[in-house]
């Protein structure tokens, strides 16, 4: 989980934007877009201009959790505007635009797992599945995972998301997300996107965020500029195919697929979409942007059809691109993709059983802990309730069917160590379950109080507070929002647990 380091002072409304290129060297290092300008979209000044200012924060409600009135007004208590993106109504949390520069993970709500910060364009490509719970989803290139956690919310929480990347540390990031917004419906493999186990399959919606030269970021990452080029883009096209091409595969007739990337570059864009498209001969079709990105107030341009001389497929400009200077946003490019539903597709997986799902001894683990803290509906009742290290227990939805291969790195939520004497309820297990605890509950309602339990400060609540709590294990929480977990000494001290890993997630305010 990416968080601001500790040292870091909490922020007010905003933070310094890093310094930004001048206009003469965006204009240079994109040169070679400015044919485009008259043909596919206009105001090139405009464009450069709007590289130049400071991209403002967006973050969206974690639905289930908190509304977006309710994110709002948390937000309004700190002095800091906000408002709905009206063009992401549809996402599956309300999504609020922020000042530049605001640093949304060093905010109590933040750890809370009530929102999570995602730039507004990056939100569309879930948006774009056209996801209904049912649907077995694969997200490809999935860290740091606020797609995954769109399309696993968009779901419901249930069902199987698979959420794949290739690097470790990009997992344990993913991992962090999923945890902190409470997500059981995913199950994480690090595998070679381009190379990925047929036997995964069957996929109805595979999404495609692909590695690319992330030019449509230049507005968080100036000095990207002196970075530009085609050669730069070059080098990216050949993975972008064998990810796409896999994504085929891989997809269920009849099923979508959605390629995106942040990026301007026609060789990272239309130009692998017109590849892929050529080879699966009529196999694959785009749904044009019209079809399904009739969003309000949205400002979308079409595709490219015509690149330094060479001639693309009219299709194309069905596809979806994203200007800077049309939404005030990042830059971004969106393709959908329909399989013939009388195409090959992989055969059905065998799903795999989750490793040493819960009998017995566990079960009884479960019962304690719902007893402790007065949660009446049993855990394994709500969830599949299984071990995957020799730590303790997690959680995933019951209806969560991973393949048998990859194998997963992960599964699911986990919410109890148990090899620890008494056994603990994990931060995420305290911010998936806070919520139906009845009893050893303590509420710290100053905000004093709150932020001195996130930097993991020993503290003395009221009397008042602690009197329906034993001493022993606490959930604690803010304005009724669980934070985590504390040990209640029977001097009144109260212990804060709250991780170091995410000790930097302060309140500000």
């Amino acid at each position: 989980m990416s968080h601001a380091d500790p040292s870091t002072p909490p922020p007010t409304a905003g933070a310094p934007a890093p310094a930004q290129a001048p206009a003469q060297a965006l204009a240079q290092a994109l040169a070679r877009y400015r044919p485009l300008f008259g043909a596919v979209v206009d105001d090139w000044d405009g464009f450069i201009d709007s590289l130049r200012r400071p991209l403002g924060t967006c973050i969206w409600s974690r639905p289930g959790r908190i509304d977006g009135d309710a994110l709002a007004a948390l937000l309004a208590d700190q002095g800091v505007s906000s408002a709905p993106v009206p063009w992401l109504a549809a996402a599956p949390g309300t999504a609020l635009a922020l000042p530049p520069g605001f640093r949304a993970g060093q905010h109590w709500w933040y750890c809370a797992g009530l929102a999570h910060a995602q730039e507004a364009v990056s939100q569309l490509p879930v948006l774009a599945l056209g996801l209904a719970p049912g649907q077995r989803v694969l997200d490809l290139c999935a860290a740091p995972g606020g797609k995954t956690a769109q399309i696993a919310l968009s779901l419901g929480n249930r069902g199987t998301v698979l959420a794949n990347d290739f690097a470790m540390d990009r997992i344990a990031a993913l991992q962090g997300n999923l945890d902190r917004l409470g997500v059981v419906n995913v199950s994480t493999t690090r595998y070679d996107g381009g190379n990925y186990p047929a036997a995964a399959g069957p996929f109805d919606r595979i999404l495609v965020d692909a590695p690319c030269s992330s030019e449509g970021t230049l507005r968080r990452n100036p000095g990207l500029a002196s970075k530009l080029g085609p050669e730069r883009s070059a080098r990216m096209g050949s993975r972008q195919r064998a990810l796409l091409r896999k994504a085929v595969q891989l997809c269920r007739p009849g099923g979508r697929i959605v390629y995106s990337t942040c990026t301007f570059a026609p060789e990272e864009n239309e130009l692998v979409v017109a590849d892929v498209l050529a080879e699966q001969q009529g196999r694959l079709r785009l749904r044009p942007a019209s079809a399904w990105a009739q969003l309000p107030g949205l400002v979308g341009g079409p595709g490219v059809t015509l690149w330094q001389g060479r001639p693309l497929p009219p299709a194309l400009g069905g596809c979806l691109r994203l200007w800077p200077h049309a939404n005030d946003t990042g830059g971004f490019f969106i393709a959908v993709f329909e399989k013939d539903a009388a195409a090959a597709g992989p055969p059905e997986p065998e799903p795999e059983p989750l490793a040493h799902e819960s009998a017995g001894e566990d079960a009884d683990w479960c019962a304690g802990l719902a007893a402790h803290y007065g949660i009446t509906e049993p855990v394994t009742a709500q969830f599949r309730v299984h071990r995957q290290t020799r730590r303790g227990l997690h959680v995933a939805a019951r209806d969560h069917a991973p393949p048998a291969a990859p194998q997963p790195e992960g599964s699911g939520l986990f919410f109890y160590r148990t090899n620890i004497r008494p056994p603990k309820l994990t931060t995420a297990g305290a911010l998936l379950l806070g919520g139906q605890a009845t009893r050893q509950v303590l509420d710290l309602e100053a905000p004093a109080d709150r932020d001195a339990y996130l930097r993991r400060r020993t503290l003395q609540p009221s009397a008042a507070a602690t009197a329906a709590c034993r001493p022993g294990q606490v959930i604690i929480r803010h304005r009724g929002h669980p934070l985590g977990v504390a040990i209640l000494h029977r001097s009144g001290e109260l212990e804060s647990l709250f991780p170091r890993k995410w000790s930097g997630c302060t309140a500000a305010g």
